[in-house]
């Protein structure tokens, strides 16, 4: 009934009757059927407002809106609220019956790591015999049974239906993505977590939050809602880790490899092929590189640990775990050429893997990065990821990665004139080649193999685990690690 469904919701006014059944609900007039509440809000980039009447013509029986349309339909029930994107997730999480109250549902948030931490928190319950739901921006999960990611964290409607399909099919955990834009739009709202994890917090997204004080506002908004049974697990070792927790009623946990942790690890090795962790006292081999990495299996470990799992089980399955597609993501030619795919596209993730092969080079071998900015994103982070990659690579190649609706030259002369304006000696050191399928050719051209491992590297980076290039709203194919295996392997 429409009164339940408002039960949790702060209602202004209230035209019509309440006690009516409600067969679906929908914040798109599209896909409005015989018996749905529609709800009107007011998007980025469309108003829900300017729909009702559409709504109503394909069956609508109930509108929530924050204004009244100046007619109304007979036999229609309008309820008017302060905030209908807020109400949204209310409403959502009581049509599909609460579904996040019925199985441990924890959230990830921050800049870098968030697909890794929670998609090996997804593997590591389901190797351990646990039924598991995954949201991430490379793909939603329930139990085994895959479906395309359309958005790091769905809107509230799909959220909470995917929820609900996971309790429906026995899974007891989820494990999702929490975007800065997914917080500040309201789309978790109504969710009840089991627990929170921060990663880290650097420039990104200033596109949509304009100040960097507003995107560390949104990341900690999800801290200060949850629940004071759950845990809020955050990484000791960034700067902003501990004011995330300021006003949080969770119980506050602390992971870390350089200050004093409740979950700590220190790297004993590393190498292509992975790294030995000493975590909390105790040694294990992992497959995966870099300190980044480390960060996040500490984050997994500490995580899974406070959910319950037995410490020495989490490490040995820690052991048999894989990389995430598109997070270095690496092959090796005959030649012994490497090339790394990774999803890095902020200065931060692109520093960390600089850092990261620098630290496992061999030799003369000399890192060949290839990477680009997307369009129509935060702007300013170009000329700094072109300096970051000349500054730690021995040969730059700038190039197109997503360019959606801005030119691609534009984003490049953006990011090149970071080069021009920094101190760096980059004459001979750096190319723009627009074309990204030509850039990756080329670089693979310059590449020298070697014996012993001292081959060339090279880094291709921003796009990951995508498999298309979006150019004017048009998503073409492209795959990274397809383009650079067809010219190496």
């Amino acid at each position: 009934m429409l009164r339940n469904l408002l039960s949790h919701s702060e209602i202004i006014s209230c035209h019509g009757s309440l006690d009516i059944a409600v067969k679906g609900i929908s914040v798109d007039s599209r896909s409005v059927a015989d018996g749905f509440l529609f709800i009107a809000v007011e998007g980025t980039v469309s108003d829900g407002h300017k729909y009702i009447g559409q709504a109503i013509e394909k069956g609508a029986c109930c509108v929530v809106c924050q204004k009244l349309p100046e007619v109304l339909s007979d036999g229609v029930t309008y309820v008017t609220v302060a905030d209908s994107s807020l109400e949204t997730g209310r409403i959502a999480s009581l049509f599909y019956g609460e579904p996040s109250h019925k199985l441990k549902l924890v959230g990830v948030t921050g800049t870098n790591g968030k697909t890794t931490t929670a998609t090996l928190l997804y593997d590591l319950f389901t190797a351990m015999g646990h039924k598991s739901g995954l949201i991430s921006t490379v793909v939603y999960r329930v139990g085994d049974r895959r479906i395309d990611s359309t958005h790091t964290t769905p809107d509230s409607i799909t959220l909470n239906r995917l929820l609900a399909e996971m309790v429906a099919e026995g899974c007891t955990h989820c494990f999702m993505e929490v975007s800065s834009h997914s917080i500040c739009q309201h789309r978790i709202e109504g969710l009840r977590f089991e627990g929170g994890i921060f990663t880290n917090i650097t420039h990104d997204h200033l596109d949509y939050h304009k100040t960097f004080a507003n995107y560390i506002a949104a990341k900690k908004a999800f801290f200060d809602a949850l629940p004071a049974e759950a845990f809020a697990l955050t990484n000791g070792d960034e700067r902003n880790g501990m004011v995330m927790m300021q006003n949080t009623k969770a119980k506050v946990y602390k992971y870390a490899l350089r200050s004093v942790a409740d979950f700590k690890c220190r790297i004993l090795e590393s190498m292509f092929g992975g790294m030995e962790l000493n975590i909390d006292g105790k040694e294990v081999w992992v497959r995966f590189i870099g300190e980044f990495n480390a960060y996040n299996l500490t984050a997994v470990y500490g995580a899974a640990v406070l959910l319950g799992a037995p410490a020495d089980e989490v490490l040995r399955q820690l052991s048999l775990l894989h990389s995430v597609a598109g997070r270095f993501d690496y092959i090796t030619s005959k030649e012994g050429v490497t090339a790394i795919v990774d999803y890095a596209h902020t200065p931060d993730a692109l520093e960390n893997v600089l850092d990261t092969i620098a630290q496992i080079r061999k030799g003369e071998s000399r890192v060949i990065t290839v990477v680009g900015c997307g369009g129509n994103r935060d702007k300013t982070k170009r000329p700094e990821m072109a300096v970051i990659a000349l500054k730690k690579s021995h040969f730059v190649i700038l190039t197109s990665d997503n360019p959606r609706f801005e030119k691609p030259e534009d984003i490049l002369a953006d990011m090149e004139q970071g080069i021009k304006e920094s101190d760096i000696d980059s004459k001979g050191r750096y190319l723009v080649i627009t074309d990204r399928r030509q850039a990756i050719a080329t670089a693979a051209a310059m590449a020298h193999g070697g014996g012993k491992g001292e081959g060339d590297i090279i880094l291709i980076a921003g796009k990951g685990h995508e498999n298309y290039q979006e150019i004017e709203g048009v998503k073409h194919h492209f795959d990274d690690k397809e383009e650079i295996s067809a010219l190496l392997l």
